[in-house]
């Protein structure tokens, strides 16, 4: 298949991820996929499209089929079921969103999600506690890189630094930052995302050579 997107170090795809599946030659899987949140954001006033496919877990336990036994981390959510495998489990603490929303009734706010590292992850840098802070305010993200829930970059450098050797797959792109943070780090990477306009947003990230790095204290 054609890429939407392609340099020395970095090849984007736009289809399926279940359907185009040059992802599976990879070494490594870190995806952010849709993963039961049913996420549509009403809080800014050019609010952002529903997640496709993210009514239940079903699209990323599909995935996750089709990629076996090799490592992987994964985003998601203390509200809807973890994957099978799980080995580790991970906290970003998304210091940047205060309180945090969700029900604003209750005395807590949710302010961080979960990483589920699956496969062997042995020791390649300092190693580090469980929970990993960053200070990028989510709603600041996604007004200067256009898609409803980007990962800081910083972020994903962090897990792409500590994971084993190879090419990384991302089989949900959404605006990139996966992508990006793999080329910054000097790994080939190959994603693939079913939205055409958020190809078009990480291919334009790619395309400046993006080096927003992001801003985190590691805990």
């Amino acid at each position: 298949m054609k890429p939407y997107y392609a340099d020395s170090n970095v090849t984007l795809y736009h289809g399926d991820c279940l359907e185009v599946t040059e992802w599976l030659a990879a070494d490594v899987l870190v995806m952010d996929p849709p993963y039961g949140m049913a996420f549509q954001s009403g809080y800014r006033a050019e609010a952002h499209a529903p997640i496709a496919g993210d009514k239940d877990t079903r699209i990323r336990d599909g995935a996750l089929a089709l990629w076996g036994t090799k490592p992987a981390a994964i985003f998601g959510t203390w509200r809807a079921p973890r994957p099978d495998g799980v080995k580790q489990v991970l906290v970003w603490d998304k210091r940047g969103v205060g309180p945090g929303m969700g029900d604003l009734s209750l005395a807590f706010g949710s302010s961080h999600e979960e990483v589920y590292l699956l496969g062997r992850w042995e020791k390649r840098t300092t190693r580090r506690g469980s929970v990993i802070t960053t200070e990028s305010s989510p709603s600041e993200l996604t007004s200067r890189i256009g898609h409803p829930t980007p990962k800081p970059v910083g972020l994903m450098e962090i897990l792409i630094a500590a994971a084993p050797e190879g090419v990384i797959a991302d089989p949900f792109t959404g605006g990139g930052s996966t992508l990006v943070a793999a080329r910054n780090l000097g790994r080939k990477a190959i994603g693939v995302e079913l939205e055409e306009r958020y190809c078009e947003i990480a291919a334009r990230r790619l395309d400046q050579m993006c080096l927003d790095f992001g801003t985190e204290v590691g805990k």
